[in-house]
């Protein structure tokens, strides 16, 4: 199947043939239709890959710290060798995926194949993906507008942290993706919306969406401007959308809100708060962590136990639920968000728009759009299973395997660093190389010469 990856030693976007995953117990194996480019998440990540080390280090301090914690516990060397392991792997690209169910796992329930799903699968043409990050799509959404979901559900993370009332003047600083959906979002719950950016066609944009949209590079000056939008109160909190390697949006957010306002941070930014300013007006600032509780909680998303309703009403599965409600009442507009579509085929070309130009958001076309499909009277789920075997040698077959071959399980850090070196060096045949996602194994494989490589060990 063919995978978007993204070499972290020199930020090469990759169009790679890997093995399909392996579906696994709590996961769907998922046929993708469309996956969408979130431009400024993607865009940081190919930024980091094309920046010498200086230059990473610069964007990851805190990785810098466990390198210099490793240097203390390992030595030199091995932090260096680990290192030089780390940035030869490449990356997976995409976590806004829309497709249809090929299989379904043990342990897993409420989902079936042929089911139309969202998920937070990566730029492939089958993912795997725990059932928790997963939810059906309605009937009357369509992929390109699913594709959406999991990107609308992180704007509405940071407003469910917000806690907006009806009538509330909100602050938007950033319209990008991110910023225009958290704009739409808050104008459905009966919010008035202050915008900035300094983009004037992304103000237009939020202009359509209903907020007041201030175009910073015009040299308007956005305190009085909030003074004025609030009846001289002050906004009663404030979402940064932004990218920035300074506090400024922070600062900007602090000196705009009134006494007692909500700051919500979605965003990058500097994190140093001004004790003054939040002194005097108590303000409050939070964090807000990508789609919802249970991100990155692994009982959540690896074991599949679900948060009670009844005491955490909004988990990041009911978020994409809600998110996609939105789409199918048309209370969310997601078509003045699409700058281009592609075909995967055509992936570097996409990556190379997100580089050179400025897009909000790009479309990976993957196969017809399932909802489509159905629409005809195909069964969307007649997807045959995926080949699980990727052939890395064009004059090898599996009906002649040497007697010297030899197969490996497992690809990581001691695995590719130690032994499968240690067995090409003794001359063994390396037939064929297993791991649980693929990706990690074409990549690994395709480096020692193994003649395949596959998710499952039975092949």
């Amino acid at each position: 199947m063919k995978q978007i990856l993204q070499s972290l030693a020199d930020g090469e976007t990759l169009l790679a043939e890997v093995p399909a995953p392996k579906t696994l117990p709590g996961t769907l194996l998922i046929n993708t239709r469309r996956s969408l480019i979130s431009a400024g998440t993607e865009r940081m990540l190919l930024s980091f890959g094309k920046a010498n080390l200086v230059g990473k280090a610069r964007q990851q301090p805190d990785k810098v710290r466990m390198v210099l914690d490793k240097v203390r516990s390992d030595g030199l060397t091995s932090a260096l060798q680990s290192v030089k392991a780390r940035l030869d792997q490449p990356v997976p690209l995409g976590y806004c995926n829309a497709g249809v169910v090929v299989e379904v796992g043990d342990e897993v329930s409420g989902f079936r194949p042929g089911d139309r799903v969202v998920s937070n699968g990566a730029h492939a043409e089958f993912v795997c993906v725990p059932q928790n990050l997963c939810s059906i799509v309605p009937a009357d959404v369509n992929d390109e507008q699913a594709s959406f979901a999991v990107a609308g559900a992180i704007a509405l993370q940071g407003i469910r942290l917000v806690q907006p009332t009806l009538g509330e003047r909100v602050a938007v600083i950033g319209l990008g993706l991110i910023g225009l959906l958290t704009v739409q979002l808050l104008r459905a719950h009966g919010c008035r919306v202050l915008s900035f950016d300094t983009d004037t066609e992304r103000c237009s944009i939020a202009e359509s969406f209903g907020a007041r949209a201030v175009a910073l590079s015009e040299c308007e000056d956005p305190i009085r401007l909030a003074q004025t939008f609030s009846n001289g109160y002050g906004m009663d909190a404030v979402i940064i959308a932004a990218a920035a390697n300074d506090d400024g949006p922070i600062r900007q957010a602090a000196e705009i809100c009134r006494k007692r306002g909500r700051i919500v941070l979605v965003g990058v930014a500097d994190t140093r708060l001004s004790r003054d300013l939040f002194y005097r007006k108590e303000l409050t600032f939070q964090v807000s962590c990508s789609y919802g509780p249970g991100r990155y909680d692994p009982e959540y998303e690896e074991h599949g136990r679900d948060y009670p309703i009844a005491y955490v009403r909004w988990t990041a599965q009911r978020n994409f639920e809600a998110v996609l409600d939105m789409l199918s009442n048309g209370m969310l507009q997601v078509e003045p968000l699409i700058t281009r579509r592609f075909p995967v085929t055509q992936a570097t070309q996409a990556y190379a728009a997100l580089e050179n130009d400025s897009p909000l958001a790009i479309v990976l076309e993957f196969a017809p759009d399932s909802s489509q499909v159905a629409a005809e009277g195909t069964a969307a789920g007649s997807v045959p299973l995926p080949d699980r075997v990727l052939n890395l040698a064009a004059n090898t077959t599996h009906e002649k395997i040497r007697t010297d071959s030899i197969g490996v399980l497992g690809a990581g850090n001691y695995a590719s660093r130690v032994l499968i070196p240690a067995f090409r060096d003794a001359g063994a045949h390396l037939q064929t190389l297993v791991t649980a996602t693929g990706m990690n194994g074409a990549i690994v494989g395709r480096r020692f010469g193994f003649a395949d490589t596959a998710t499952e060990a039975a092949r």
